[in-house]
């Protein structure tokens, strides 16, 4: 059984990492044409856009993981069946679910494969390559986000103009109300830093205090403002949802959640990536009963060509579900755990079949 599960875990894994390579290549490709439109733009050059698609790379393959496992597995079987391994293995005693056991086993390399990817490689590159491409084409802040990111932090909206690469602010302004909704003062400053603790120092600040009917107008040219507020608060615009980190995802609902905001698409995300990772031992337990309904008849070409239909249908599918579930505010865990749930019944149900035969 050992012989066996090396040989299984060889095939699969080998055959896994070149679909992904291939994949990424076309992805980076596909990536790279898009950049053309800013190339020339404030300038923002070739070797930007190279270097930016270069590193947003693990984010890619991250998001194509279980794709890649799909038919990767769907390639190996295949080639497997057609050389009578799979009957043999059959014929020997090895049941199909001890067979998809070994399979699971290679499927937990991915999982955490995929884990590490998406918590630890590509959240950070990804913050990078936003920055790097910003910086490249002299703007502090994504297109979409010119007029400035809102943040609330208890009594206090927050408006930052500009979020530089360095986490350094510019252009703030501070409305503090009291709890009926009066504003009690409005405050201006040039530049904000993080001096660490929760504490911001301010620079160049004009603070006008509104108390009865009087408006009281003073300037500090150094000012310590408490906040809940971090410095990756305000980059969030940088970065999608489903591109940041578990922690940070965590860290950003459980603060709009205390200043009574709207989580819907920060929460799906989070469950999203939780979930995520296993989708691999999924899109493994679907694929060996596509090898062992037929091998006889079996057509490398068309089980490849159905691996990627039903990997992108998966792919599409978890994407509908998230934006579905939080244009309709429908419960986080379900909406996020619904595309790997309706894969996983799919196979269970394809397994139970292949298996009474």
């Amino acid at each position: 059984m050992k012989t066996l599960n090396r040989h299984l875990r060889r095939e699969v894994l080998s055959a896994s990492l070149l679909v992904l390579a291939a994949f990424i290549a076309l992805f980076a490709f596909f990536d790279f044409l898009g950049e053309l439109d800013q190339v020339g733009q404030n300038g923002y050059q070739l070797k930007h856009a190279l270097i930016f698609v270069v590193l947003t790379i693990p984010s890619r393959a991250y998001e194509i993981m279980p794709i890649a496992v799909l038919i990767g597995a769907l390639y190996a079987l295949t080639q497997l069946a057609r050389h009578s391994e799979l009957t043999v293995m059959r014929a020997s005693g090895i049941s199909t679910l001890r067979m998809l056991g070994s399979l699971l086993r290679v499927g937990l390399i991915f999982v955490v494969a995929t884990f590490v990817l998406g918590e630890y490689i590509a959240p950070p590159l990804e913050r990078v390559a936003q920055k790097w491409r910003l910086r490249s084409s002299n703007a502090a802040m994504p297109q979409e986000l010119r007029t400035g990111v809102w943040l609330r932090d208890g009594n206090m909206f927050i408006n930052v103009r500009k979020a530089q690469p360095d986490a350094a602010l510019e252009g703030i302004k501070i409305y503090e109300l009291d709890t009926a909704h009066h504003v009690l003062s409005i405050s201006v400053a040039q530049r904000g830093e993080y001096a660490g603790g929760g504490m911001w120092t301010l620079s160049d600040v004009v603070q006008t205090r509104l108390p009865g009917d009087r408006a009281i107008v003073e300037r500090f040219p150094q000012m310590q403002l408490r906040s809940s507020l971090t410095p990756n608060m305000f980059n969030v615009g940088m970065v999608v949802p489903e591109r940041m980190a578990i922690s940070n995802l965590y860290q950003y609902v459980r603060h709009l959640e205390d200043n009574r905001q709207r989580t819907g698409r920060y929460e799906v995300a989070y469950w999203k990536k939780l979930i995520y990772p296993f989708a691999a031992l999924v899109m493994i337990g679907l694929a060996l009963p596509f090898c062992l309904g037929s091998q006889r008849t079996g057509n490398v070409s068309a089980r490849v060509m159905l691996g990627i239909m039903l990997g992108m249908g998966f792919y599409l599918l978890n994407g509908l579900s998230s934006n579905l579930g939080v244009i309709n505010g429908w419960p986080a865990l379900p909406t996020a755990a619904a595309p790997s749930a309706l894969f996983l019944v799919l196979a269970l149900f394809m397994l139970h079949a292949v298996d009474r035969r």
